[in-house]
């Protein structure tokens, strides 16, 4: 099958050509003028994008243990452009989060339709109580090498990012050892200062989870993890472009500080993506509430507990609102998140190789097609 347009984000750029892919992988980049199959004029086409952080939608969270919504999950998210992500955790008791990534790890061995289920990140329990957010409080635990081995051994090795406070890591064992059995060491919920914050780096800490939300915050004489994130611009750092939970001029700052290879966008989505403001979920037995601006907030404590933003929509959120310049907003959707799990070789990049997933977005960011190894999702 052959893809035509005018505008195709090829190498930092958009380019008139068409796409050929053969069995799902992206086998020739011909000129505009070549026949094609599909023609879509001068709509935008980029990569796939890959949502690392997400915890469910449509009424289903990870925590749950539910095939079924994991699979609807799956379905309705390629309507946002995404064809990959991680399905994530919360804080929960060993019991529930064993049962998470087992039901992960045999829906991903059964099979199910959609964006594809790259893996598996791991927030928590070893967080810090001061910084814990929305995260449950009881479930929190100090940090452990056994026990990780055996939820990474009940999700067959999908485990691709965990998120854990550093300071409560001592040694930095756990992340020295995540880090030499590929699992990327993501530093949040965290009251780590700035010295504590590259010292993990240091030891293997490949990445910051949602930069500025629950960790220290930059002061001039105290900068916090949030100035290492900034500071560090060769560790990938994630950021949730909702406008909530940072003010648009706060990402046009972090985008203005990382290295463009290394910023990147997530959504923190939980299960009440999909539903009116005003209703109420359970989120690791807390309570929550999403409000007209489209966050979500624990009822009693008022805490920000994550958004039911779509990745199209902080695409646009960056370009218009933050003013962050087209190549880089979409690089912190795509190659950037891949390379983060260790899959930036074939995921991505619209490149001879990679797989063929591919979102076309009409001038404001609407995404009137989404492609999953070469097969449209949409129509």
């Amino acid at each position: 099958m052959k893809i035509r347009s005018s505008r195709i984000f090829v190498h930092s750029d958009l380019i008139p050509c068409v796409i050929e892919t053969e069995n799902g992988i992206i086998s020739r980049i011909h000129p505009y003028e070549t026949e094609a199959d599909l023609d879509y004029g001068d709509q935008i086409i980029i990569p796939g994008m890959i949502d690392v952080h997400c915890h469910g939608a449509y009424g289903f969270d990870t925590d749950y243990a539910d095939p079924e919504g994991l699979r609807k999950w799956a379905a309705g998210i390629v309507q946002e452009g995404v064809t990959g992500f991680l399905a994530t955790t919360i804080t929960e008791k060993k019991d529930v989060l064993l049962k998470a990534v087992r039901n992960v790890a045999d829906v991903v061995k059964q099979g199910y339709e959609g964006a594809r289920i790259l893996g598996i990140h791991f927030e928590g329990p070893y967080l810090d109580m001061a910084y814990k957010g929305a995260q449950p409080p009881e479930a929190i635990v100090p940090a452990s090498i056994e026990e990780f081995k055996e939820y990474q051994e009940a999700a067959d090795g999908l485990i691709r990012i965990i998120t854990l406070a550093p300071e409560h890591d001592p040694d930095f064992a756990l992340t020295r050892w995540c880090a030499a059995h590929d699992v990327a060491v993501s530093i949040g919920h965290t009251s780590a200062s700035y010295a504590q914050a590259v010292l993990a780096a240091a030891n293997g800490a490949k990445s910051v989870t949602h930069t500025y939300n629950a960790m220290t915050p930059l002061k001039h004489r105290e900068n916090g993890t949030v100035g290492a994130a900034l500071r560090m611009r060769d560790l990938y750092s994630e950021i949730i472009c909702d406008c909530n939970h940072s003010t648009p001029q706060a990402l046009n700052i972090f985008f203005h500080s990382k290295n463009p290879d290394k910023a990147v966008m997530i959504s923190d989505s939980l299960m009440c993506k999909g539903f009116e403001p005003g209703t109420k979920f359970l989120f690791g037995g807390h309570e929550i509430e999403i409000y007209p601006d489209g966050s979500a907030h624990l009822v009693e404590e008022k805490n920000l507990a994550g958004s039911t933003m779509k990745m199209n929509d902080g695409l646009r959120n960056l370009v218009k609102k933050a003013m962050v310049p087209f190549e880089n907003a979409v690089m912190s959707a795509t190659h950037n998140p891949a390379c983060l799990i260790g899959m930036g070789n074939r995921l991505g990049k619209i490149e001879v190789g990679y797989d063929c997933d591919l979102a076309v977005l009409d001038e404001d960011f609407h995404v009137i097609e989404t492609f999953c190894k070469g097969i449209p999702m949409l129509k």
